[in-house]
């Protein structure tokens, strides 16, 4: 089936879908989950083709990482789904209610979009994620995977695929793009796609942006920050920054530049320089920095820079607006945490910051649709629309009104003798 086939089921597929009962979609989730289990065999063996087909390809460390699909991957997709599975039914909810008039009632109910296309990196995960989102909140979708994931991404979408389409799901709901130019063409179908992910770089984003009429919602690079005040508990602060970078490297809510305030620093970078070395992490740090550790001297294109491995940058500032101007100069937008015992500092850090998440003391690994409870992401968007951050179910989502009369008309409510609208609100769900 070619890619205008492809787009054209999924949009058929779309109209049912949109209508399927949460049971039937909570069954299909249920389906697929078990369905990855007992193929967990066939999977790994796709992935480990894969993978070394990569190696010999010279893939980066990182990306190799990323496109690592073992058991312990199995598992945790299959977890996610129990956790979506237990969400409750997103599709056909009231979000507010107002009476016009007396008989004539106006609600605002959730909906799906429609048909979603998203382009995403080497994680096979990222497949499984994003399909069964976009299931449970009624979407059909087109997934572009990397080339270097193709046989894995293929038979997690026959099996994704499969398993829901038995348990009630329209057919076509989900399609699998498998070349470059897939995505070119993919871009000039507005007719039938709803909404583009596309999930790598800003220049990857920006020429997505740039070559399409379909609405976007970008999801940029992470460059994510840490900073750690004058007022930072320092073992919580090393614990933070180590957390932050070490616990897993490879993604893009991990830290990639530490900034340290002047005060603290010559107590703070000793301990972080032997907390980072036992994990083997390469520190690239500012003139300031290597004055108190022993360090690789940074320039301006590691500030700029995101590593998706074991290497961190870390800047020595004079003060907290230092720190706020050099996060929103070179940030991404993703996710940066401050460590301090300083409430009104933290809060400044909070306000001040240009993210869709900024924390207090926590890590940035929280940066994350099933640690935040959306029931796993399609993505983290850095724009400013109707979803932000991390986006799970309810990016998912848009809205439509529904009004119910009477045989009312405009004609009644016109002139200076017209009805009068009372436009109150009422505490009522939809319902017919």
């Amino acid at each position: 089936m070619d890619i205008i086939e492809l787009a054209q089921s999924a949009k058929i597929a779309s109209v049912k879908l949109a209508a399927a009962t949460g049971e039937i979609k909570n069954k299909a989730l249920a389906a697929i989950a078990t369905a990855l289990k007992e193929n967990a065999a066939k999977i790994i063996a796709a992935n480990e083709s894969d993978l070394t087909h990569a190696k010999a390809e010279g893939l980066a460390v990182p990306l190799l990482k990323r496109l690592k699909f073992d058991q312990a991957k199995i598992n945790d997709v299959c977890a996610g789904l129990e956790s979506l599975i237990g969400i409750a039914e997103p599709v056909g909810q009231t979000l507010s209610a107002l009476e016009l008039d007396k008989g004539l009632e106006l609600y605002k109910v959730s909906c799906p979009i429609g048909v979603i296309g998203v382009i995403f990196e080497s994680r096979p995960d990222a497949l499984v994620q994003i399909s069964t989102l976009c299931l449970k909140s009624g979407n059909a979708c087109l997934l572009k995977g990397g080339s270097e994931a193709a046989e894995t991404n293929k038979i997690l979408a026959e099996i994704i695929a499969v398993s829901a389409e038995t348990s009630g799901i329209p057919t076509g709901w989900l399609g699998l793009l498998e070349t470059r130019s897939d995505v070119a063409e993919m871009l000039g179908m507005d007719e039938y796609i709803d909404l583009v992910i596309p999930r790598g770089s800003n220049e990857f984003v920006k020429y997505i942006m740039d070559n399409t009429n379909i609405a976007v919602l970008g999801h940029a690079d992470g460059i994510c920050h840490v900073y750690i005040d004058a007022a930072a508990d320092i073992g919580m602060a090393v614990n933070i920054a180590v957390d932050s970078k070490c616990q897993y490297c490879a993604v893009c809510n991990a830290v990639e530049t530490l900034l340290v305030h002047e005060v603290i620093a010559g107590d703070f970078l000793p301990r972080a320089k032997t907390a980072f070395d036992k994990k083997g992490v390469q520190i690239r740090g500012c003139e300031k920095t290597q004055a108190i550790i022993d360090c690789q001297l940074a320039d301006e294109q590691d500030w700029k820079t995101e590593y998706l491995d074991d290497i961190i940058s870390i800047k020595v500032v004079a003060d907290f607006s230092k720190a706020i101007a050099h996060i929103n100069r070179y940030g991404s937008g993703h996710t940066d945490c401050v460590v301090t015992s300083d409430a009104k500092c933290a809060a400044d850090f909070m306000n001040l910051v240009d993210s869709a998440d900024v924390f207090w003391n926590a890590s940035t690994r929280f940066s994350d649709g099933f640690r935040f409870g959306l029931g796993a992401e399609v993505g983290v968007s850095t724009t400013k629309i109707h979803a932000r951050g991390p986006v799970g179910i309810e990016g998912l989502l848009i809205y439509k009104y529904k009004l119910i009369g009477n045989g009312q008309i405009v004609a009644n409510y016109s002139g200076d003798d017209g009805k009068k609208f009372i436009h109150k609100k009422i505490e009522k769900n939809f319902g017919i």
